[in-house]
């Protein structure tokens, strides 16, 4: 959660060398922070570049039985940073129905270890750095340093929330909200990665 700290993260995830799938992982999952199981599990038919739109299949989501088998998708907003990343990595991998498609097999997603492995390659320990922990950096980040209301940022990560008038409220609102905060939290990681004299 410190700017600097994150910022020497990112620019040593960009010099990252493994392969461009796992490249292409590590850079969406701070820009993205989803749950690290439904960003590897991501299928192309989820992903809709033209509306700039993620849709995390109910199934694949944290929920009840009940919310998987019948909820809605959870709807991530994709900043123009993660839409060029994704276009780039389409000619590699559409020919599988995961974008982030394993190594052996194009039928299966990369390894549920691929980013940590990676992330333990680039000399970050386990204490430093997880992928999962992607999610509490941006959750702390997002309200902290750019003023985003953070209910605005527990919709964006799929939280439950209590009360049956909360849930409706947070599954239909905030999508306005949500796609500036997507945008203007990706634009807020290239700051931190380029920031002068580093």
């Amino acid at each position: 959660t410190d700017p600097d700290k994150l910022g020497e993260l990112l620019r040593t995830v960009q010099r990252y060398q493994g392969g461009p799938v796992v490249r292409a992982a590590l850079a969406l999952a701070p820009m993205l922070f989803q749950r690290p199981n439904e960003l590897r599990g991501m299928a192309w038919d989820e992903l809709d570049l033209d509306a700039a739109l993620w849709s995390v299949a109910p199934a694949r989501m944290k929920r009840t039985v009940a919310g998987k088998a019948n909820g809605a998708p959870h709807v991530v907003p994709l900043p123009r940073q993660a839409v060029a990343i994704f276009e780039a990595l389409k000619p590699l991998t559409e020919h599988s129905p995961y974008v982030f498609r394993g190594e052996r097999s194009a039928q299966r997603p990369m390894s549920d270890a691929a980013i940590n492995a990676a992330l333990r390659t680039l000399g970050f320990s386990a204490d430093e750095v997880t992928g999962h922990g992607f999610r509490a950096s941006a959750r702390t980040m997002i309200v902290e340093r750019l003023g985003i209301a953070e209910s605005v940022v527990e919709a964006q990560l799929a939280h439950s929330v209590r009360d049956n008038l909360g849930r409706a409220y947070n599954r239909t609102e905030f999508m306005q909200e949500r796609v500036r905060m997507m945008q203007q939290w990706a634009d807020y990681l290239d700051t931190l990665r380029n920031a002068p004299g580093k």
